[in-house]
């Protein structure tokens, strides 16, 4: 049997189940099935929950950030890019923001089974080595998904496979990747990645003067401030959501956070990025480096 109706057979199989979990490398295709579950789950009238973890390379919503959204069976043919909810993890690697980025993937699977009938999870391309394994094993520990579907080219998840079906009760099923998958080099990556954030930092925008004291982790006193230059900072409300990005901007001793997402604003979450206000360039930096220069 072709790859494809397998793909598409499984995809109707699993429409009727609470949460789904995908995982599988770079290019093999996690979105275009999470895409094919969730047209087979609202064609039978169910709401999908649809949580994109992949924070550097990002579907729904900004990179760098967790994004929720809400597919109805009423728009069948609706995008998936706007965002319902964020969390920010701040980072567009996952593999030194295990905890960061594994709450926001529970967080925002617990909301969309608030509202949704299916929660589909489709995670970040780290699935090897003491960080990939790490990750994937706490998102299960936490998200506690029904099935969990492994795409793979070879054999490259055959470790990770063993050590999921090892510790948890879910089912496993291993895929190939679909034919029609085509790999995406890294200068478009780059490219896309750099779309999306510019798209997050769209007029209109604001320049907000903000304390010292209004920020995730706490700043020591006396700190610096000229080193938060060209932070990246999620936008907070008041009951742990991400209203959206933020770039901070201090000059002439004044700190200001630069955003299209101050409505609400009652904190900032700094990020382990500085970005580029005209290429969107990212390059991460270390926190700590950067609060206690150590």
């Amino acid at each position: 049997m072709a790859a494809d109706h397998i793909h598409e057979t499984l995809a109707e199989e699993l429409a009727a189940l609470r949460t789904v979990m995908l995982i599988g490398a770079m290019d093999t295709g996690k979105t275009t099935f999470a895409r094919r579950l969730a047209r087979a789950a609202l064609a039978v009238g169910r709401r999908v929950a649809f949580v994109d973890a992949d924070v550097g390379n990002s579907t729904v919503g900004p990179p760098t950030c967790v994004g929720l959204r809400i597919l109805d069976p009423s728009e069948p043919d609706a995008e998936l890019d706007r965002a319902d909810a964020l969390h920010f993890v701040g980072a567009l690697n996952p593999d030194r923001h295990v905890l960061q980025q594994v709450i926001a993937t529970a967080a925002l699977a617990e909301r969309g089974h608030q509202t949704a009938d299916l929660v589909v999870i489709d995670t970040s391309a780290s699935v090897s080595g003491v960080i990939g394994e790490t990750l994937k094993y706490h998102k299960m520990e936490l998200c506690r998904p029904d099935r969990v579907v492994a795409l793979q080219r070879g054999s490259e998840l055959e470790p990770l496979v063993g050590m999921l079906r090892r510790f948890f009760s879910a089912e496993v099923t291993v895929l190939p990747t679909e034919s029609s998958i085509a790999t995406v080099g890294p200068l478009e990556r780059t490219a896309q990645r750099q779309a999306k954030l510019a798209e997050a930092f769209a007029e209109p925008l604001e320049r907000w003067r903000v304390r010292p004291t209004v920020f995730a982790p706490t700043l020591p006193a006396g700190l610096d401030l000229s080193r938060l230059d060209g932070m990246l900072v999620g936008v907070q409300d008041g009951d742990g959501h991400c209203l959206g990005l933020g770039r901070l901007e201090y000059d002439e001793g004044i700190l200001r956070v630069l955003t299209n997402a101050g409505e609400g604003m009652q904190g900032l979450r700094l990020g382990s990025i500085r970005i580029d206000p005209e290429s969107f360039e990212c390059r991460p930096v270390n926190l700590r480096e950067v609060i206690f220069g150590v």
